[in-house]
């Protein structure tokens, strides 16, 4: 299970270290692609086809179901953790995710989600004064 919380920098030629407890879970190559809330999620390539799998059980002939498969799936690139333990980051999701020098990855059950700091830290806050409010939508629909 990938979690946890580790800022880093993204260098000059796009590259961000990952940490060494999410290389071992994610193995030499990862799927990197535009994730909600303007961060990336970073899938290993076991847990992209999952989410691949899920998302083509839904059926195509909805609108908001197509639109989330291109979203999901148009954007998507496989990328190589070279042997320092870096990736390299399309200028396209970059750009997306407005990630600046400074870059936040955070391990959230089955993917990495990259946020430029900035953007995370007021998410962060945001989520962190709802928490008790979201607990309990939580328990009332049986999940807590």
């Amino acid at each position: 299970m990938l979690i946890g919380e580790y800022t880093h920098t993204l260098d000059p030629k796009k590259r961000l270290s990952l940490p060494k407890k999410f290389r071992t879970e994610l193995g030499r190559k990862v799927v990197i692609t535009k994730g909600l809330d303007t961060c990336l999620f970073m899938f290993s390539p076991s847990g992209w086809k999952r989410m691949a799998e899920r998302l083509q059980e839904l059926s195509f002939a909805q609108s908001d179901t197509r639109g989330f498969h291109r979203f999901m799936l148009s954007g998507a690139v496989e990328v190589d953790i070279d042997s320092a333990g870096r990736v390299l980051i399309p200028d396209f999701l970059k750009d997306f995710a407005g990630l600046t020098s400074k870059v936040v990855l955070a391990g959230v059950s089955d993917r990495v989600e990259v946020w430029d700091e900035k953007s995370w830290t007021e998410y962060k806050n945001r989520i962190e004064k709802q928490a008790d409010a979201l607990a309990e939508k939580l328990g009332e629909i049986g999940a807590l």
